[in-house]
């Protein structure tokens, strides 16, 4: 038996209803560690592969990526399992034609176990910079706001979308105006 503050006037419990409390938390931990794995996936099949300087690119087009998800890392910083304020960090290969052309990197923070606030970087090879921010939640198409950039983006606004296979790829579509 152990002690628990508000079970009768003893505040024991036997057993038997203490292995029915594990097995609705560990339920409980598993359908959130779902729901944040399926947001991982989400989030890291957002960007992929282009080179946005080529002919078939210029500025202001839309610049078409696949996404190669890398595997996340979780920090638990709110009450124990997902939870609101605890964060996911990514850092995921952007491919155009099957060849490695940039990544992403970014976190997300929780804002409750299904919904998420996400930011992230996109990093072109000698292209520069691309921001945005999305919130991830469920279906696996997001919609995001290109927030800014540098180098060749330095004035990049715009939005796009990532979609996620469920794979660990997906595609990254950005549509990138300058100022």
């Amino acid at each position: 038996m152990s002690r628990r503050g508000d079970h009768g006037d003893s505040g024991l419990v036997s057993a038997p209803r203490q292995r029915e409390v594990k097995m609705r938390h560990c339920r409980r931990v598993m359908a959130i560690g779902g729901t944040l794995v399926a947001s991982a996936l989400l989030i890291q099949g957002a960007v992929a592969s282009a080179n946005p300087r080529d002919s078939n690119n210029p500025p202001g087009d839309s610049l078409q990526f696949d996404v190669q998800f890398s595997p996340f890392n979780y920090t638990d910083l709110g009450q124990p399992g997902p939870s609101a304020a605890d964060v996911l960090v990514f850092h995921d290969t952007l491919l155009q034609h099957g060849q490695r052309v940039g990544d992403e990197v970014g976190t997300c923070v929780l804002v409750d176990p299904s919904l998420s606030n996400c930011t992230a970087v996109v990093r072109l090879d000698r292209q520069g910079r691309i921001t945005y921010a999305f919130v991830n939640a469920p279906p696996a198409r997001k919609q995001l706001a290109i927030t800014g950039g540098s180098g060749a983006f330095r004035s990049a606004a715009g939005d796009g979308v990532l979609f996620e296979r469920g794979d660990g790829t997906g595609t990254l579509t950005l549509n990138v105006t300058t100022r």
